[in-house]
Parts: structure tokens; C-alpha cells; sequence
């Protein structure tokens, strides 16, 4: 059987992130990669200049087309910018019995740019989160959900996993890129524990669409059939390169893109 993954997010112009991002992953990582557009960004390395979003119709005929057809082995859901977008997606995945959900709740972009209403985070923590087979927050998608201060510690991030777990996620990937100190340390949270990855920091300015890769590459190494601890491991692996070689690329005027291709070109 080939390996299907499927992304459901936003389209970023400039290539970086969203779903041009998580296909140039998939297939990086030796996996099909179909996809469901929610909204269109006008975008570059400089920041976002405008945002269009689908219409909930679409949304829904493009996820009923891809499931009517494809195996669908593993899903990977980034930029859903409504609330009203969040459950048209998450009745869905629920009608299609969708499995192997990994859910990066993006929330602002690498520039800083805002990509969810405000009000919609507790929709995408109420519908979406329990769906998920694994969440990855950074440290501010993390704090918003919870309704808290952005962790600072190792023991906050733990504390902070945990609390998201308790908010229905069956698994959580915290994500320490935001953090300081020459080390980056990523908190795993399962119903079997807690387990903590730590790789170098790699400084670059270099790093739009570090998020989407990251859970774009765990969804692939699912649909490959990997277990989740295997498959987060083969993914941050797979990110710490392509962001070592992200300044082998010349691309736009501010926060380029890692390298998804770093082993082939």
C-alpha cells in the first residue's frame, strides 16, 4: 500500500508554511500527500498581507472527496482560522471516522501575525483537541489554550503538557522553540508518561514554517506506520536537519524557510 497522508490547512504564497510546507514534507519523507485548502494567504517571508478563507461548502466537498477515495493513513491539521471553519472540519473527520489526527493549533505566524480569531480558541480546544491523536503547541499556542502565563521551565512545560492532556488531547508535543538557552527541549506528555527530547538550538533567522513541518513530518511517519513515540522521534530528527540547513537557502528578505529537500538537493 502507498503511504497517504492528508493535510488540512491554509495555502502560504510564498511556499514556506501551510500546506505547501506539509506536502513538501510528505514527500521528503517518501509519503503521497493530498490536501484540503481552508483559506488562501497573500504571504512571504515578511509576513502575511492578506487572508481569505473557504467557504465551509468547500471545506466539506473536499474532505468528503479525498475520504471517498484515498486511504487516508494519517491526517495533519495547521491553519483553521474560525470557529466555524474548526467544526466544519471536525464533523468531517467524525463522519469519515478519521484516524491518526495530529493537530498543530496555529495560531500566530512566524512574523507575528494573528491566523486565529481570538474567540475560536475554545472551539478548537472543545472539538478539535479530542479528535486528535497528538496536539504540538509551541509555548504561546500553549499558554493560550490553557488560559495561563507562557511557560519558562522545564517543569512548567511539563505542568503545562499535562493540563492539556486534562483538556482531552491523548497527546501532547510541546514545543520549546520559543525558549532560550543553547539547548531546545520538546515535552511529550502520554497517557504512559512524560518523555523529553532536547536538541541543539540552532540560530537562524531562518525558520518559517518550523511548525507545520514538524507536525506535517509526524503525520507522515504515522501514515508510514510508525508508533507515536517513533514517529515524534523520526520528526524532530528530520526538522533539527532541515532547519541546520535552512541558511543553504537564499529565499525572500526576512524568515526563510527550513530546507524540507536537505536530503535530496
Amino acid at each position: 500500500m502507498t503511504a497517504i497522508a492528508l493535510t488540512i490547512a491554509g495555502s502560504d504564497s510564498s511556499g514556506g508554511a501551510g500546506l505547501q510546507a506539509d506536502l513538501k514534507t510528505f514527500s521528503a519523507l517518501g509519503v503521497y500527500g493530498a490536501s484540503v485548502v481552508t483559506a488562501i494567504t497573500a504571504q512571504n517571508t515578511r509576513g502575511v498581507q492578506a487572508v481569505h478563507n473557504i467557504q465551509t461548502a468547500m471545506i466539506t466537498a473536499q474532505m468528503d472527496s479525498v475520504f471517498n477515495d484515498l486511504a487516508i493513513g494519517a491526517v495533519k491539521i495547521g491553519m483553521l482560522s474560525t470557529a466555524e471553519i474548526i467544526e466544519t472540519v471536525a464533523a468531517s473527520l467524525l463522519r469519515h471516522k478519521a484516524k491518526k489526527i495530529v493537530l498543530d493549533p496555529v495560531m500566530v505566524a512566524t512574523s507575528g501575525d494573528l491566523l486565529l480569531d481570538p474567540g475560536a480558541v475554545g472551539v478548537l480546544c472543545n472539538d478539535l483537541l479530542p479528535l486528535a491523536t497528538i496536539t504540538t503547541p509551541n509555548l504561546p499556542e500553549a499558554a493560550r489554550m490553557l488560559t495561563t502565563s507562557v511557560a519558562q521551565t522545564q517543569d512548567e512545560m511539563i505542568a503545562q503538557a499535562k493540563a492539556l492532556r486534562t483538556l482531552g488531547a491523548r497527546a501532547v508535543l510541546l514545543k520549546g522553540g520559543h525558549g532560550s538557552g543553547a539547548e531546545c527541549t520538546d515535552i511529550l506528555a502520554t497517557e504512559e508518561g512524560i518523555e523529553i527530547f532536547t536538541a541543539p538550538r540552532i540560530i537562524t533567522r531562518n525558520s518559517h514554517g518550523t511548525g507545520c513541518t514538524l507536525a506535517a513530518a509526524i503525520a507522515a511517519q504515522l501514515a508510514l506506520g510508525l508508533n507515536l513515540r517513533d514517529a515524534v522521534a523520526a520528526a524532530k530528527s528530520y526538522v533539527t536537519s532541515a532547519i541546520g540547513k535552512a541558511d543553504t537557502l537564499l529565499i525572500g528578505h526576512g524568515s526563510g524557510p527550513v530546507h524540507h529537500f536537505h536530503a535530496i538537493w
